[in-house]
């Protein structure tokens, strides 16, 4: 993999006017006004940990793909191997943060293709935020991503399910779990366990889930920051340590990565 030379800014270095004050800086406040503050997750400046970043990362856009037209599958090479995965989204997550998305897989022919079955390459776990759709983010398309979206990626049993239906049963060779800056969840997670106050029933069964993922070393918005990262790679060993996905991963037939989104460049980051 390739290093970002990207300093370690974190959200813990994130500029905010008063309006937008981190949840960890704010005034104590009730259960449901600290809930939306949270979950907010205002716009911010700065990004995340300096991590590794794609494979393709490096590789210069050229000119002629500015303006495509939507690919067909026909035209494409499908991803067959998790290093092929993993370079395919590298490239369209460069395609998408210096806005030469292609719009793959969209026309007529491949629609009624689908009809008959699919054949995802990569499966992405990521969170419910809507500033973060894997289809936009990687510039795929119909039949590309089979995405799972839950608050934090907290795995439930459906969750976890629905990322063993896509390994197991379609013979998916990626699984990504995909945090991203500036995580809502994350931040009520944290703002509760500082706080001691109760979120309501569903959610905070969702902040019970990150709470150990919380990184207490670091404070404020730097907390907030390493357990968005943290969070990510307890799902993944969650995943990883599953008895089925392990077998598969012994085998080589799946690799399964943790990566954060940073909202600021649009760039996903590989986390080790």
């Amino acid at each position: 993999m390739n290093s970002d030379a990207t300093s370690n800014r974190g959200d813990g270095a994130e500029a905010t006017d008063s309006a937008d004050a981190p949840i960890s800086h704010a005034k104590t406040r009730g259960r449901r006004s600290l809930l939306r503050a949270a979950l907010a997750g205002s716009a911010v400046l700065g990004g995340g940990l300096a991590i590794g970043a794609f494979p393709a990362d490096a590789e210069p856009v050229s000119s002629k793909t500015r303006a495509t037209p939507s690919l067909s599958a026909a035209t494409r090479t499908r991803p067959s191997t998790p290093e092929e995965a993993l370079t395919e989204l590298s490239k369209g997550n460069r395609r998408w943060r210096t806005f030469h998305q292609r719009h793959p897989d969209e026309d007529a022919a491949l629609r009624k293709a689908l009809t008959t079955g699919q054949e995802p390459f990569a499966l992405i776990l990521g969170c419910i935020d809507s500033r973060v759709p894997p289809e936009l983010v990687f510039d795929q398309g119909l039949g590309d991503l089979m995405t799972v979206r839950s608050a934090g990626e907290v795995l439930d049993e459906s969750v976890f399910g629905s990322v063993k239906y896509g390994v197991l049963e379609l013979d998916i060779p990626l699984v990504m779990v995909l945090g991203h800056q500036s995580c809502g969840a994350v931040k009520a997670a944290v703002a509760a366990d500082q706080t001691g106050e109760e979120l309501p029933s569903h959610i905070q069964y969702i902040a019970d889930e990150i709470a150990p993922a919380i990184d207490h070393s670091v404070d404020g918005d730097a907390r907030i920051a390493a357990t968005i990262d943290a969070n990510v790679r307890l799902v993944r060993s969650k995943l990883t340590a599953d008895s089925d996905i392990a077998a598969k991963l012994k085998a080589d037939e799946v690799a399964v990565v943790g990566a954060r989104y940073d909202l600021t460049t649009q760039r996903v980051h590989l986390l080790k």
